[in-house]
């Protein structure tokens, strides 16, 4: 049944999951909760900074029927779904590059995920390269990168990290094929933040560009081959948007989203590499 829900949201994730903005974008669906009974809402919004696990298993204990994670560090969410299936309660993760919707989007339109893993057969090479601006934290980065990767390619072979210190990190390892993946972590203020996806085969590969979520400007994928190269439909929505668009489906369908089982992927290849 179609319903509006109301919205309480921690400051923390009202400054990183642009919650306001993206509430009011969504008007007939979302709204906040009344300040009387904010301890009562229909979504609870928090912040995915360490210990986010712990606030959102409380959350399901409250009565919420949905849940919006912006830019969750990882974490084992175990005990979280547990809780969230034993309350029915939906379960979104907004994650800074994974959660834009040119790399998986509606089922019915192509996206970054079906060219890359059609292409991975004959993959020679992955190469990835994330950027943030200076001072950022270089393991935050790197679990958004992952991230990103994971949603994407699916899982790699032999992961290892090459380097890393306060300016970024280099992570290698295979694809399925067997072929080479680099991903790259820069911190610098030369070039615009975001995650840049680039697959070669043998006659072209795909190329995946991804800003930041509160960018004004569209991700883009293009696939060259014999064909020549296409460009992708453009699809002008933000990760944050998209991500509670897809709460939004669940809460009307009554469903829950797979969103931690995938973030459990993310969580045992991230404690692989978290290391120094």
């Amino acid at each position: 049944m179609n319903g509006h829900y109301t919205v309480w949201a921690n400051p923390g994730a009202v400054a990183g999951g642009a919650v306001t903005q993206t509430m009011a974008s969504l008007p007939a669906t979302f709204g906040p909760a009344p300040e009387e009974r904010a301890g009562s809402a229909d979504v609870v919004v928090i912040a995915g900074g360490f210990g986010w696990t712990a606030e959102a298993t409380a959350a399901t204990g409250s009565g919420a029927r949905g849940i919006v994670v912006a830019n969750p560090v990882p974490e084992d969410t175990s005990e979280l779904a547990a809780a969230a299936g034993a309350a029915g309660t939906a379960v979104v993760l907004d994650l800074r590059w994974a959660s834009n919707p040119a790399l998986v989007g509606e089922a019915a339109d192509p996206d970054a995920r079906d060219a890359v893993r059609s292409a991975l057969g004959t993959a020679s090479l992955l190469d990835s390269v994330a950027t943030a601006a200076p001072g950022s934290d270089p393991q935050r980065i790197l679990g958004e990168h992952l991230a990103a990767l994971l949603a994407v390619c699916g899982p790699f072979d032999g992961v290892a990290r090459l380097n890393g210190n306060a300016a970024g990190y280099t992570v290698g390892g295979r694809l399925g094929n067997g072929a080479p993946f680099t991903a790259q972590g820069v911190l610098t203020a030369a070039r615009p933040a975001g995650v840049d996806i680039r697959l070669y085969t043998a006659d072209g590969g795909v190329a995946v560009q991804v800003p930041d979520p509160d960018a004004a400007w569209p991700a883009e994928v293009r696939v060259t081959g014999a064909h020549g190269e296409l460009l992708l439909p453009t699809l002008y929505e933000s990760a944050h948007r998209y991500a509670w668009r897809r709460l939004k489906e669940h809460l009307h369908a009554g469903t829950r989203p797979d969103d931690l089982a995938g973030f459990a992927r993310l969580t045992d290849l991230y404690a692989t590499l978290a290391a120094p």
